[in-house]
C-alpha cells in the first residue's frame, strides 16, 4: 500500500465570495454548520469553507495516515447532501475506527496535487477532537450500482465550464452524484474489474458487471460519447489492493470510504476485496501466410539495464504471439544507458537486445532500421531519449538499400521513392519540438514497394481529467498532435503524388481515440483508411485507462490496401496486472 499523498492545502475557496447564512436545498442554515452535511451542503465547495466548527458528531468509518473519515450517526433527508467528511489531523490519528467523536476545526477545501482541474474535497483541518465513545457501529454504507443509487451518464453542466459554480444535480451530473457521497461509506457488490490493478494500487470495478459497452474480454469501451460513469475506482489508501485483471469478478460487498483525488472519484476500500480469476489469457493472432503483416508495439521506455525477463517477454509476444510480423513499428526504444543523461544517443544495443530476445522466442532474426534522435530533444523520460523504428524479417522482407538520413535532415520524395530510407517527416517543424519525429522507411515485398511511416505522436499529459472540475475536458494536448498530424498526411499526399498507387501504412502510437480530430486530420482528403474501422466498436481498444478501454495506437493504410485489409489488436498487456508494457500491439494483415 503506497502512503497517502494527503495533504497540502488551499484555504477557503474564493475568500469573501460566501455568504453566511445560505440556503441549502431550501433549508436555511445557520452561520455556525452544526452537521456534517450543513458542512458539505448540496455543492462541491462547502457554503463554510473557511470558517471555523465546533462540535461536530459523527462515528469515525476509517482511519489513514494523516486523518480520519467520519459520518453522521443520524442522515439528513436530502441526498443531495453528504454525510461524512474527512478530518485531517497531518499525524496518525489518535480516534480509532468505531469511536463516536466531535470535531472542531477549520473548514478547507484541498485540492489534489493543488491541479486546478481536479475537483475538491471538503475537509476538517487544524481540529481537535473528542472522543466521546468508542466500540460503536458504522452507518449503514450507501450501496451504488443496480439495487442502489445509479450514477447518471453525464459529467457535463447544463453550461460549460467549472461545475464548482455550476448548478448542482445529483440526478442528472455524475459529478454531483458522486460529490453527494464524497466521504460517505460507499457499498458496491457483484462487481466486475475492467481495468488491471495499476502501479498506484487502484483497480476500476463496474458495480453489478452493468453499463456501458462491454468488450468481449470483460472490459468497458471508452466511445466518447459515454464516459463509464458506472465506474467505480478502488483505491488502497486504507488496505491493502486485490490483484484483478480485466474480467475477474469481486463477488463479496466491498465497503469503503468515498474520496477525490487525481482527477477520479475514489473508493477506499475498508478490507482488501476478495477476487475470482476469469481466465483471461494473453490472445495470440494467426499467421499471416503469403500477406504482408505489419505490427506496431509500444515497449514502453525499453532500455539495456532492464531486467532481461522484459526483453523475453516482449520477445516471446511478438515471435509468438504476433506471429513474427514481416516489419514492426517500434516505439520507445531508449539509448543504451536508458535515462542515464550522459549525452548517449545510439540505441544499437537497446535494438540488438530485443532481436536476440525475439530469436531466442523462436522468432526470425531480425533487423533493424531507426535514426537515433538529437539528445533531450524528443520528449519522454529525460535522458532516456526514445525514439521509433522498425523491424523487419529479412527472410520475407528487403530494405530499399538506401542511404540512411540523420536527426535533422528531412526525408523528401520522389517518382523513385524516398530520398533516404529511413528518414525522419519535417523533423525541424515546430509541431515536433519535444516530441518523437516520425520515421519513414521504404521495403519490397513480393518484389512491391512498401513504404511505412511509425511515429509517436505527443501524449496527453496535462489534458483534463475526464471526472475533473472543468467540463467538457479541455484537451491541451491536441494543439500539438493536430499538426502533427497535418504533417503526417500532408507526407503521405506528397508521397502518393509522387509515386501513383503507392503502398502506405501509417502506424504507431498516435495517443489519440479512433474517432478523434487527430486521426480525421490524418485521414484528411482520403489519404488514408483507419485500420480500427474495420473492426466492431467493442473490439476497438488498445490501452485501458482508468477502467476505460480505449484507442492510442493506430495502424492507418493507404485506400487500396484498405480493400482487403485485416486488423488484429492482440491483447497482451492492456489487461493484465503482469505487464510487459501499458500497450497492446496491433497487427495489420495484408494483400498486395
Amino acid at each position: 500500500m503506497r502512503p497517502p499523498v494527503r495533504r497540502a492545502l488551499i484555504a477557503a475557496i474564493g475568500a469573501g465570495a460566501i455568504a453566511i447564512p445560505v440556503t441549502i436545498a431550501g433549508v436555511a442554515v445557520a452561520a455556525q454548520a452544526t452537521t456534517i452535511a450543513e458542512i458539505q451542503g448540496a455543492a462541491h465547495v462547502s457554503p463554510v469553507a473557511g470558517e471555523e466548527v465546533t462540535d461536530i458528531p459523527g462515528t469515525v468509518t476509517a482511519v489513514s495516515e494523516k486523518g480520519f473519515w467520519m459520518q453522521s450517526a443520524e442522515p439528513d433527508s436530502d441526498e443531495a447532501t453528504s454525510d461524512g467528511i474527512y478530518v485531517f489531523t497531518n499525524a496518525a490519528p489518535e480516534a480509532k475506527v468505531g469511536d463516536a467523536v466531535k470535531v472542531a476545526g477549520k473548514v478547507t477545501e484541498y485540492r489534489p496535487g493543488k491541479a486546478e482541474n481536479n475537483l475538491s474535497t471538503t475537509e476538517i483541518t487544524e481540529p481537535k477532537v473528542s472522543v466521546e465513545g468508542s466500540g460503536g457501529e458504522a452507518p449503514e454504507a450507501t450501496l451504488v450500482g443496480p439495487d442502489g443509487r445509479v450514477a447518471p451518464e453525464k459529467v457535463h453542466s447544463a453550461e460549460p465550464g467549472d461545475v464548482e459554480k455550476a448548478d448542482f444535480d445529483v440526478k442528472a451530473n455524475a459529478l454531483d452524484f458522486y460529490e453527494s457521497m464524497e466521504g460517505m461509506l460507499v457499498r458496491v457488490k457483484d462487481s466486475v474489474a475492467v481495468g488491471p490493478t495499476t502501479k498506484n494500487g487502484e483497480v476500476s470495478v463496474l458495480p453489478g458487471g452493468e453499463g456501458g459497452l462491454r468488450t468481449e474480454r470483460g472490459g468497458v469501451k471508452f466511445t466518447g460519447e459515454d464516459a463509464n460513469t458506472e465506474r467505480v475506482v478502488l483505491d488502497d489508501l486504507v488496505s491493502e489492493a486485490p490483484v484483478a485483471n480485466v474480467g475477474d469478478k469481486l463477488p463479496d460487498d466491498v465497503d469503503g470510504v468515498l474520496d477525490y483525488s487525481f482527477g477520479n472519484f475514489k473508493l477506499n476500500a475498508l478490507e482488501t476485496p476478495k477476487v475470482e480469476s476469469a481466465g483471461l489469457k494473453p490472445e495470440t493472432t494467426e499467421a499471416q501466410g503469403d500477406k504482408l503483416a505489419m505490427a506496431t508495439y509500444n515497449v514502453e521506455n525499453l532500455d539495456p539495464k532492464d531486467d532481461q525477463a522484459a526483453f523475453d517477454r516482449h520477445g516471446e509476444y511478438i515471435a509468438k504471439n504476433l506471429a513474427s510480423p514481416d516489419i514492426l513499428g517500434i516505439e520507445e526504444i531508449q539509448d543504451n544507458n536508458g535515462a542515464d543523461d550522459d549525452g548517449t544517443v545510439a540505441a544499437d544495443e537497446t535494438w540488438k537486445k530485443l532481436i536476440e530476445a525475439i530469436k531466442a522466442a523462436g522468432g526470425p532474426s531480425y533487423e533493424y532500421q531507426s535514426i537515433d534522435p538529437e539528445n533531450n530533444a524528443d520528449g519522454g523520460e529525460p535522458g532516456g531519449n526514445i525514439r521509433t523504428g522498425f523491424l523487419y524479417n529479412p527472410e520475407r522482407v528487403k530494405p530499399s538499400g538506401k542511404d540512411a538520413g540523420d536527426a535533422t535532415t528531412p526525408v523528401e520524395v520522389s517518382a523513385e521513392g524516398l530520398s533516404v530510407s529511413p528518414g525522419r517527416v519535417a523533423p525541424a517543424d515546430d509541431a515536433w519540438k519535444d516530441s518523437r519525429k516520425p520515421v519513414a522507411a521504404e521495403f519490397e515485398f513480393n518484389g512491391k514497394k512498401v513504404f511505412a511511416v511509425v511515429n509517436h505522436f505527443a501524449s496527453k499529459g496535462g489534458d483534463d481529467p475526464l471526472m475533473g472540475r472543468f467540463q467538457p475536458p479541455a484537451r491541451s494536448s491536441e494543439e500539438q498532435r493536430h499538426p502533427q498530424a497535418e504533417l503526417v498526411n500532408k507526407f503521405v499526399k506528397e508521397l502518393q503524388g509522387a509515386v501513383p498507387d503507392a503502398n502506405v501504412v501509417v502506424l504507431g502510437d498516435i495517443n489519440d481515440f479512433e474517432f478523434s480530430e487527430t486521426v480525421a486530420k490524418l485521414t484528411a482528403g482520403d489519404a488514408l483508411k483507419g485500420a480500427y474501422d474495420l473492426l466492431d466498436e467493442k473490439e476497438r481498444y488498445s490501452y485501458v485507462f482508468d477502467g476505460n478501454s480505449q484507442v492510442l495506437d493506430q495502424i492507418l493504410v493507404s485506400p487500396k490496401l484498405a480493400e482487403a485489409a485485416e486488423l488484429d489488436v492482440v491483447h497482451v498487456n492492456s489487461e493484465f496486472t503482469d505487464q510487459a508494457s501499458d500497450h497492446d500491439p496491433s497487427v495489420v494483415k495484408l494483400t498486395l
